[in-house]
């Protein structure tokens, strides 16, 4: 076993090659803007927003970013690494909702008038938070593996493939997780199979429409890490 082996054992698995996450610069940058992304997401998510007969939440305007730096992470750095921002991610959710919870429970100062549009909407965080945790986990993580076993039959080749694939079975998971715990009740019947179908197309186009610019950033990380491909086939 070599110097570099030991050090990072998951740069190589079969096929696949990743870089070691020890002494990497950019691995804590990209996993503080994957847990920015979905915390602010989540606080979107609170309102429901419709485009004629298009029902979606406010979420879908910046949550698909989550699924493109859950990409990255997973092209760049491994299974592992990635369930380790993941665990974050989930940490600081429960941290986001307690915290909405005691605010919302603490009694109002005298003259503070916006208790009720307080609780209107950050009061709905914790079913979104819960929602968001069971739907976030399943499909961050089914993300993650699927195109790392993608990864380890193509090695270098058909990045789209792995990056579409693994969103398909991802971004279902997620979305039919969410939308069921999140909302179901609050729409039903056909608007909320609208809202599951609009979400899960949205959502999986918007990663498809971005694959120009996630393909150049993870080329550019993959170059800036020293350890990627450290290890051949």
């Amino acid at each position: 076993m070599t110097a570099m082996s030991a050090a990072a054992p998951e740069i190589a698995t079969g096929r696949a090659r990743f870089a070691s996450t020890e002494r990497s610069s950019l691995y804590p940058m990209i996993v503080g803007a994957f847990v920015g992304v979905l915390l602010i997401s989540n606080v979107g998510a609170t309102k429901l927003i419709a485009f004629g007969p298009i029902i979606t939440d406010g979420g879908a305007f910046l949550f698909p970013l989550a699924y493109v730096i859950g990409d990255v992470l997973s092209e760049v750095y491994g299974l592992r690494a990635a369930r380790r921002a993941i665990v974050l991610g989930f940490v600081m959710l429960v941290i986001a909702a307690v915290t909405f919870l005691l605010v919302q429970v603490s009694p109002p100062a005298d003259g503070y008038e916006n208790q009720a549009a307080f609780e209107a909407v950050l009061g709905f965080v914790p079913r979104i938070v819960l929602a968001s945790i069971a739907g976030y986990l399943v499909g961050q993580l089914l993300n993650a593996y699927v195109l790392v076993r993608i990864k380890e039959r193509t090695a270098e080749k058909a990045l789209w493939l792995r990056l579409i694939g693994s969103t398909v079975v991802g971004e279902f998971a997620d979305t039919l997780v969410f939308c069921t715990i999140a909302f179901y009740g609050v729409i039903t019947g056909a608007e909320f199979v609208n809202y599951v179908i609009v979400g899960y197309v949205y959502k999986t186009l918007l990663e498809v429409v971005l694959l120009p610019v996630t393909y150049p950033v993870i080329g550019w990380i993959k170059r800036r890490e020293p350890s990627y491909g450290a290890v051949g086939d």
